[in-house]
């Protein structure tokens, strides 16, 4: 079959085994125009022209993790530490909330600071203050016990990259302390715990290949996630990858039209990472078939501490100029920020 014929057999069942997405992978350059217009094709009956925010709260950059790839790991010695205080979070909550954020992403290191006897008091303290929003945990492996109690506390959604369905290149971009088994075993007790949880992987990372690629559609495909992030991988200077090449812009918008085609209702973030890479690669993210922006809520005064990589976006601008900057630019390509929660719309939801 043609990459052509699969992309229109991908659109039709949703689904490919896994020699198909490799196939799709290495045609992105020729496919990616029609990828995208399918993309968009997929969505629009869903989720019509709207982009929904989510107000990003980075609330710590410590972490007892090693990996390779990221400019807040144990060993970077050089790295700016610190932790918002519970205040400081309801206090980014309150200023979002006035500014139309109804979804509030709370991310951070694994910082053992963070127990469940801290984290589920603010949890509580976030739905009570703002009963109409939904809150957003990316704070990385946990036990199932503490997930449950996050849960009960009242989050509503968990944000666990997978980074890479492969096992063995799992390995060669964390420690030997971390654990594809562990990773895999985090996301199925989210699922089982039914909190919308989301997956994602990073385009061009050290040792990726399309057969990896393929490997993190068809996850994706099988496990179906309500929320999917991806983005390039951006190097950082501290890390053992710091010489690698940043990954491609290009086919990270690909992958995001094929992930659309495959789950048309899934939550699909324009992610920082891509705008950092190119200028305009969250419009081209949202063109592609995202549909949700994360713009930054944390102090202005920590967001350059929180460096996964360098040259990160959007450190310096207030958080009301900032929603107001993503307005103009995604009105200019013909879609519309609105004031909601964003839920992940049922497979046969249609646009209201």
């Amino acid at each position: 079959m043609t990459p052509e014929a699969l992309l229109d057999t991908l659109a039709e069942r949703r689904s490919l085994p896994l020699e198909g997405y490799r196939s799709l992978i290495e045609a992105a350059e020729a496919l990616a125009p029609r990828a995208a217009e399918l993309a968009r094709k997929a969505r629009e009956p869903i989720y019509g022209n709207r982009v929904f925010i989510r107000g990003l709260i980075e609330i710590s950059s410590f972490c007892k993790n090693d990996c390779l790839y990221c400019g807040l790991r144990r060993s970077n010695a050089g790295a700016e530490r610190y932790r918002l205080t519970e205040e400081e979070i309801m206090e980014c909550a309150d200023e979002g909330y006035r500014l139309g954020f109804r979804t509030f992403v709370l991310q951070g290191g694994e910082d053992a600071y963070f127990t469940d006897e801290r984290l589920v008091p603010l949890v509580r303290g976030l739905k009570t203050s703002h009963p109409d929003c939904a809150v957003t945990l990316s704070l990385g492996e946990r036990s199932r016990e503490s997930f449950t109690k996050l849960r009960e506390a009242g989050a509503d959604r968990y944000l666990l990259r997978h980074e890479t369905a492969d096992g063995a290149h799992y390995g060669k971009l964390h420690p030997e302390s971390m654990s594809f088994e562990n990773r895999m075993r985090c996301l199925r007790d989210l699922r089982e715990l039914r909190y919308q949880v989301g997956c994602g992987f990073m385009v061009g990372s050290p040792f990726q290949t399309s057969e990896t690629l393929a490997k993190d559609l068809k996850f994706i495909e099988e496990f179906r996630p309500e929320m999917c992030g991806i983005g390039p991988f951006v190097p950082h200077h501290a890390t053992p990858f710091a010489s690698c090449p940043a990954g491609s812009a290009d086919l990270t918008c690909y992958l995001l039209s094929l992930i659309r085609i495959m789950h048309p209702n899934i939550l699909l973030p324009a992610t920082t990472a891509l705008g950092t890479v190119a200028g305009n690669g969250r419009e081209r993210g949202v063109l592609a078939g995202a549909n949700v922006l994360m713009p930054n809520l944390s102090p202005l005064s920590v967001r350059k501490k929180y460096e996964l990589y360098d040259n990160k976006l959007c450190t310096g601008e207030e958080a009301a100029e900032c929603r107001a900057c993503l307005d103009r630019r995604i009105r200019n390509i013909g879609y519309e920020i609105v004031t909601d929660r964003g839920d992940f719309k049922s497979a046969n939801a249609v646009v209201q």
